[in-house]
């Protein structure tokens, strides 16, 4: 017997809407990557892009343990001599909670041409309000 390899036109995807109150960054995280790369579902292949597209909502109101508000730092370059910029986790959360949550997810999946594809997917608000209603996104409650 061979084994089965689907084509991308068998794909079905669904919309998905997780909130994010409450709930530990880094679980959060994880489990959005794990919807993103469709690892939930039973017909996973690790080089299709699977996933579902997920709204994430209430960034601004997610958990972060231990001192991460005072000690995180997020770094960039501007790709000028001397240009890097750090911006603590503190101000993050108040200017931009959904690059928060976005860069915690792009941590976890993997850095390639199918990631970054699959990183479209995700869209994510710090308010309760999300503009996709038309997609009949489904509900996951996430303990």
């Amino acid at each position: 017997m061979k084994t089965y390899s689907m084509k991308a036109s068998e794909i079905d995807k669904e919309w998905l809407v997780i909130d994010a109150t409450g709930i530990a960054l880094g679980r959060l995280a994880t489990r959005v990557a794990t919807f993103l790369r469709g690892k939930h579902k039973p017909t996973f292949q690790p080089n299709l892009d699977m996933g579902d597209n997920v709204i994430v909502i209430n960034a601004n109101d997610v958990k972060l343990t231990g001192m991460k508000l005072d000690k995180k730092v997020y770094l960039r370059h501007t790709g000028w001599m001397g240009g890097q910029k750090a911006t603590p986790m503190r101000t993050m959360m108040e200017k931009y909670p959904d690059r928060v949550v976005t860069k915690a997810v792009w941590g976890m999946m993997p850095k390639t041409r199918l990631g970054r594809r699959q990183m479209t997917h995700l869209r994510v608000y710090g308010g309760t309000e999300h503009p996709h209603s038309a997609q009949q996104p489904k509900t996951v409650e996430l303990a």
